[in-house]
């Protein structure tokens, strides 16, 4: 599972404007029309092809849990990706991007220091070359480790260094331990 590519799916999503197929053999005929064709859906499912043309004939009705649970994703990787797209540019173009999330934050401080890093909660709005880096980065293939450094660079520079009003010498921000992390455009 990957937490901040995850939560930047999660994020685009929101501005779905219909909801994604809900029941198995709706998902199948959808991806059926996707893929052009039930072999390739039987593939990527790693299923038979006589399964897939059954849920599409609505002969199964109810998949096993690891099967709907990658039915699901497969859906809704594909589902509206012109609304995905514009979402994506309009965020890492005008909007930006928020992160909330409860993670240990901070630098190397003195101690006492309210820099130091500790458990906080913090909803942030990250200006948009944040949100392109993160969606260039993520579409690249890059993992959490990656992803993390970035949205590190831009709470350093939107919460810490405020826009380099303060903390000007901070080099490197802590973000480890996190227990929430959303996204949202």
């Amino acid at each position: 599972m990957s937490l901040f590519g995850d939560g930047l799916d999660a994020a685009v999503q929101k501005s779905f404007t219909r909801p994604a197929p809900k029941t198995a053999p709706a998902q199948m005929r959808y991806l059926v029309r996707q893929l052009k064709g039930t072999k390739a859906v039987a593939q990527m499912l790693r299923i038979s092809q006589r399964t897939v043309e059954r849920y599409v004939k609505n002969q199964i009705k109810k998949p096993r849990p690891d099967l709907a649970a990658r039915l699901d994703r497969e859906v809704n990787k594909r589902w509206q990706p012109q609304i995905r797209a514009r979402a994506r540019r309009r965020a890492a173009t005008t909007d930006g991007i928020v992160i909330d999330t409860r993670a240990r934050l901070g630098y190397t401080a003195p101690i006492g220091s309210t820099d130091e890093d500790r458990l906080r909660h913090l909803t942030v709005a990250l200006p948009p070359q944040y949100a392109a880096r993160l969606f260039e980065a993520q579409q690249a293939g890059a993992g959490d480790p990656q992803l993390r450094q970035i949205a590190a660079e831009g709470l350093r520079e939107v919460y810490f260094q405020d826009g380099g009003h303060r903390a000007g010498s901070l080099e490197e921000i802590r973000f480890t331990d996190i227990e929430h992390l959303e996204f949202d455009l």
